[in-house]
């Protein structure tokens, strides 16, 4: 395996986290009435307890984990199936969209922080069990933000003939094909790249739709850490989910109760991440995934001609609830009214609206879960490293703008001959002593002295711009040696790990890539991890 030289950077000073998610990490007391327990060890003991208490159905959950794996020819393991049984085995769970080939890095870090995480819960209480699970997306329906992935500075982009506005775990993949082409042909010849292909065909070209394919690709890649990979778009998982979405419809008080939080956040200063709709499911089927309205005593389908009356509507509810899905604001009660959950770990964006439910859990009499914000990394080669220290820079300077960085490095390299401060200061006490002598004889021509100072100024700002352009132009090799390195690590300006897809590293590592993550990241580390792989 590689050696990895380590070393963190505080979330606060990275420029890329928000104040809200500085807080909660902080246990900033303000924050404390919004979430349940701090994401520490210690406190699941408590979480534990009260999970203990609420009443899963966990031969259900099981059946359907069964029947989908095996749709997609997959053994759900023995082992799970029995530890899932026991009233003492708890999950842990992160979610994400069905992105193409996992999309960004960070879908790798998301999942691996919850595999690391069973596993030291797993050493600190050892009379109980922990699984982490991988909750699909598969009813999202923004297909334009899981339709592509980079590599090599290549968009590799999806574009079927049909996107109808359903959710996106529905989309037939038999469009993939020329998309396989283009990504076997980047990967090269290689036997890393004829592996990471061989787990490209077997996920997107030999499964008929984007859940079955996302599930295979992520067993492919994680499945030997027992990770359990959910899709809770079914139909008896969301008759056990009937009564919170009822509630929702038909009450209301959701939206009240998310927005009251959404009011109070704001007054200590924080940003609403989403806001709660009266309503928060959509009605869906083959071909749609729209919001419900209600409007003049009708319950409405969205951009559609479909409506209820309320009898109707909750018919439709008792015999077909596999055609409400719930949204943001809905799915994390549904997550853990069907799973035996103690924490979710998540993105800096993810915990945010998190935050604003802890309310609408209360009323619900669900336990809010521990939060966890995920690993963030940024993998940096050593050769880039070294070359980035010799400038005088450390690994933190790399979250610097790209304009404070060249400044920092040219005041490094400067002798000062190309100042003109002293010049400046000069200047301000002659003409001090003009002025003043000038506004004893006429006192108008102290604006007249005063204009031709900032003339003087001006003059002597413009020269010395030119000196400090010719000076970068001495230093522009190095400049940009700058440039490409910062560019490198943030490639479109962005986190690398919000834009390169995991198998530019994958090419390089093959399976030891998985691994070498592992072994490096810490869900209770809670700094932005800078790894150089040497």
């Amino acid at each position: 395996m590689a050696t990895i030289e380590r070393s963190f950077q505080k979330y606060a000073s990275t420029g890329y986290f928000s104040k809200l998610i500085i807080d909660y990490l902080q246990s900033d007391e303000k924050l404390q009435s919004f979430y349940s327990t701090a994401p520490t060890l210690e406190n699941f003991e408590h979480a534990i307890a009260i999970k203990a208490k609420q009443k899963i159905n966990r031969p259900l959950l099981i059946e359907v984990l069964k029947e989908q794996y095996i749709k997609s020819n997959l053994e759900f393991p023995q082992q799970l199936n029995n530890l899932l049984t026991q009233p003492t085995t708890f999950t842990l769970t992160t979610g994400h969209q069905l992105c193409l080939f996992t999309g960004p890095l960070y879908f790798l870090y998301k999942i691996i922080s919850t595999i690391n995480l069973c596993e030291q819960l797993a050493k600190k209480y050892p009379a109980n069990n922990f699984i982490p699970v991988y909750w699909m997306a598969s009813e999202d329906h923004d297909f334009a933000e899981i339709n592509h992935f980079h590599l090599f500075g290549k968009s590799i982009v999806w574009n079927p003939e049909n996107t109808a506005a359903t959710a996106v775990g529905k989309l037939p993949t038999d469009s993939l094909q020329s998309i396989f082409e283009e990504v076997k042909t980047l990967f090269g010849s290689s036997e890393n790249a004829r592996e990471l292909a061989t787990i490209f065909e077997d996920s997107y070209l030999n499964k008929s739709n984007l859940t079955d394919a996302t599930r295979l690709l992520v067993h492919q890649l994680f499945g030997k850490y027992n990770l359990v990979i959910l899709d809770a778009d079914d139909k008896r998982l969301k008759q056990e989910f009937l009564p919170v979405m009822s509630d929702d419809i038909f009450k209301q008080e959701n939206f009240e109760r998310v927005t009251n939080s959404i009011h109070q956040l704001e007054n200590l200063g924080y940003k609403a991440q989403v806001n709660p709709r009266e309503i928060n499911c959509f009605y869906m089927n083959e071909t749609m995934r729209e919001r419900l309205i209600y409007e003049e005593g009708m319950y409405r389908v969205n951009n559609s001609s479909i409506s209820f009356s309320e009898d109707e509507l909750k018919n439709e509810l008792n015999e077909f609830p596999e055609r409400f899905s719930p949204n943001v604001v809905l799915r994390p009660l549904y997550q853990e009214v069907i799973l035996p959950n103690l924490a979710y770990i998540g993105g800096g964006g993810e915990l945010a609206y998190w935050l604003q439910y802890k309310a609408m859990f209360d009323a619900h009499n669900i336990q809010f879960p521990i939060l966890f914000l995920r690993n963030s990394a940024l993998l940096m080669d050593a050769a880039s490293m070294e070359k980035w220290k010799k400038f005088g820079f450390t690994e933190g300077d790399l979250f610097l703008p790209t304009d404070v960085l060249i400044k920092k490095f040219m005041d490094g390299q400067s002798d000062g001959s190309s100042s003109l401060t002293k010049e400046q200061d000069a200047l301000k006490v002659v003409y001090a002593q003009l002025i003043e002598k000038v506004q004893k004889k006429e006192q108008t021509l102290k604006a007249t002295a005063e204009g031709e100072l900032q003339k003087a100024l001006s003059g002597l700002a413009n020269i010395e711009a030119k000196l400090l352009k010719a000076d970068k132009q001495k230093q522009e090799t190095s400049l940009n040696q700058i440039k490409k390195i910062k560019d490198k690590f943030f490639p479109q300006g962005e986190l690398q790990e919000r834009y390169e897809n995991f198998s530019a590293f994958y090419l390089k590592f093959g399976n030891e890539f998985i691994p070498i993550l592992k072994e490096n990241l810490d869900p209770f580390q809670q700094h932005f991890a800078l790894l150089t792989i040497l």
